[in-house]
């Protein structure tokens, strides 16, 4: 492990900030103060492959350049200057420039990212000397934040998303990402030993996102990262942190899990990303509407994105399913039960009050996830708990 330490911040939707924080605090690193849809950390060099590779919730992890005031053009472009780019940068770094404004007093991004990337140029000229620079080696994706006044420079280390585990290659309408599914697992009392339904499972991403975490599976193991591509970070550092991801995965979880939907097609699809993903013989995806929906096990989890009804036409439907809920999901009644939606009046419409509430985001789109807890199974669940579970259970 080197020594060279780091500062990193993993941004993630608002309303999971403490999944994040927890997930980063069991892969060993202690969080330090940050703000709203960011958590931050100092660590050592190898806790880029990491936490790439482990991150379920993250959006990104970016490596922190620096953090100082900037009310005025020329104090972002000094101080920007005087960060020390070449540690990362090569001579031949491909580094475009993306930018954010928030309350701030340099409101125009544009005129940002223009004086960052022109500080970038002349502190590594300074350094490599010449006169230009090509821009043809390796992509070191550049973003100035300003916030409150408060500006911050980081590379990013991901590329693309976290959310991209590379398993969901086709896509359905109104797709979860799976960075919010598997928070929404996270945020659960589910854990490998109790049966668990999506009769809501659209292209199966909730079930997935579960079947791995139950496996330990390292979310990003199947995919690339931009940081591979950078000399700074040895082939070697990669190479023992997906030995490390592959050693610590654990066998699956004690039942089958569920996917239930109406529409055969989006059903196809989630069969084809679990597959992808190398869960398919953890999940059983099966074409039946919600109203059929029965389980003989106790202590079950039902964890679900329903449909919202965001479309006028589409409403008074979704409002039906919604008050048909309580009926259909009575006689579990030692379930738990986890529910994803945007609409304002969920609980009038399934007739009983959430134990918890969390508002969080799947992308841009504001939603609240329902938590309607159960009693807790015994310590050692009965037999008919244990059994394996059929398709119509």
């Amino acid at each position: 492990m080197s020594d060279d330490r780091v500062s990193l911040i993993a941004t993630t939707a608002f309303g999971l900030e403490a999944v994040v924080a927890r997930e980063v605090k069991d892969l060993g690193y202690e969080k330090q103060p940050g703000r709203d849809g960011q958590i931050r950390f100092s660590a050592d060099l190898d806790a880029i492959c990491r936490c790439n590779l482990w991150l379920r919730s993250a959006e990104r992890v970016l490596l922190e350049m620096g953090s100082f005031e900037a009310r005025d053009f020329g104090v972002l472009f000094d101080q920007t200057r005087e960060l020390p780019w070449e540690r990362w940068l090569p001579k031949n770094a491909n580094f475009p420039v993306t930018g954010r404004s928030v309350k701030s007093q340099l409101h125009s991004v544009p005129d940002c990212q223009r004086i960052v990337k022109k500080a970038i140029v002349e502190r590594l000229k300074s350094v490599y000397g010449g006169d230009w620079l090509d821009e043809s080696g390796p992509k070191y994706a550049v973003d100035v934040s300003l916030q409150s006044d408060l500006a911050t420079l980081t590379i990013d280390t991901s590329g693309d998303g976290l959310h991209k585990r590379g398993y969901r290659k086709l896509t359905a309408k109104a797709p979860l990402k799976e960075t919010v599914a598997a928070a929404l697992v996270q945020l659960s009392v589910w854990n490998a030993e109790r049966p668990l339904v999506d009769p809501f499972c659209g292209s199966g991403t909730i079930l997935i996102e579960a079947a791995m975490l139950a496996l330990n599976q390292a979310p990003g193991l199947k995919r690339t990262f931009a940081a591979e591509a950078w000399p700074q970070l040895d082939a070697k550092l990669w190479a023992d942190a997906r030995d490390e991801a592959r050693s610590l995965e654990k066998p699956g979880p004690q039942h089958v899990l569920i996917g239930n939907d109406i529409d055969n097609e989006v059903l196809s699809l989630a069969r084809y990303h679990a597959t992808q993903s190398g869960v398919d013989d953890l999940i059983h995806f099966q074409q039946q509407p919600f109203s059929a929906l029965k389980s003989h096990k106790p202590y079950g989890c039902l964890i679900t994105n329903p449909p919202w009804g965001e479309r006028l036409g589409e409403q008074r439907e979704v409002e039906q399913l919604y008050r048909s809920m309580f009926h259909v999901l009575q006689p579990l009644d030692t379930w738990s039960f986890f529910v994803l939606t945007a609409h304002p009046k969920f609980e009038a419409l399934f007739g009983r009050d959430a134990s918890r509430r969390r508002k969080l985001y799947n992308g841009k789109i504001a939603a609240t996830y329902f938590q309607f807890l159960g009693p807790r199974p015994p310590r050692r669940e009965s037999p008919q708990a244990q059994a394996p579970m059929t398709n119509d259970q």
